[in-house]
């Protein structure tokens, strides 16, 4: 489950409906109604926050958001799109990361899904993060 407040217009998620789990991307929030409008492969729809779950942010995720990797010698991996930065200190362990653009720099900051990534994007970069090539 995701907390309404985390989730903006343009963020992915998953969403549920009749067991069936979908990837989709947020077209609308209605507050009042504690409900998220996802558009999936299938269609859009309204979404409770109970049937709403995270992506888990890995690999395979950050370059389906195409981000360029590279894997330096020592044996950490760096994540590029434009000039914004990601890196693991380890292959495939996104529990200790650090990000960077420009002249903003975090460690370790609360990032575990796909939403907050792009969140942190959003706020770093002013420009939201999608699926699409810089």
């Amino acid at each position: 489950m995701i907390n309404l407040n985390n989730l903006k217009v343009g963020d992915y998620l998953i969403a549920e409906y009749e067991s069936t789990l979908r990837e989709g991307e947020v077209t609308n929030i209605d507050s009042d109604e504690k409900k998220v409008c996802v558009a999936t492969d299938v269609q859009e729809f309204w979404y409770t926050q109970e049937n709403l779950h995270p992506i888990p942010l890995n690999d395979e995720q950050l370059l389906k958001l195409n981000f360029e990797k590279e894997v330096l010698e020592s044996g950490s991996v760096k994540y590029k799109k434009g000039a914004f930065r990601l890196m693991t200190k380890t292959p495939n362990d996104f529990t200790n990361i650090e990000m960077w653009y420009r002249e903003d720099r975090r460690q370790n900051p609360d990032v575990h899904f796909v939403h907050q990534l792009q969140n942190q994007y959003l706020d770093m970069t002013k420009v939201h993060l999608t699926r699409e090539k810089i």
